[in-house]
């Protein structure tokens, strides 16, 4: 899913990554995402599973908080 938004991306602005470029760009999303369910589950105590639906739900809740919808 992550590569597909890359290439949403890419054909968007008309830019072209080679393969390491898209590598790099994935690894480094995966390595963030992968902290900040690991933050939030040593936080809270809980499975990283359930973690990553809290941080999940609290970046839905901030996206319609922004958009005045809660």
């Amino acid at each position: 899913v992550t590569v597909s938004y890359f290439e949403w991306v890419q054909c968007l602005n008309r830019w072209h990554w080679d393969e390491e470029e898209v590598h790099r760009r994935l690894s480094t999303n995966m390595t963030k995402a992968f902290q900040v369910v690991l933050a939030e589950s040593l936080k809270r105590r809980v499975s990283m599973g359930l973690a990553a639906h809290v941080v999940a739900v609290a970046r839905v809740a901030e996206a319609m908080r922004a958009r005045g919808w809660l």
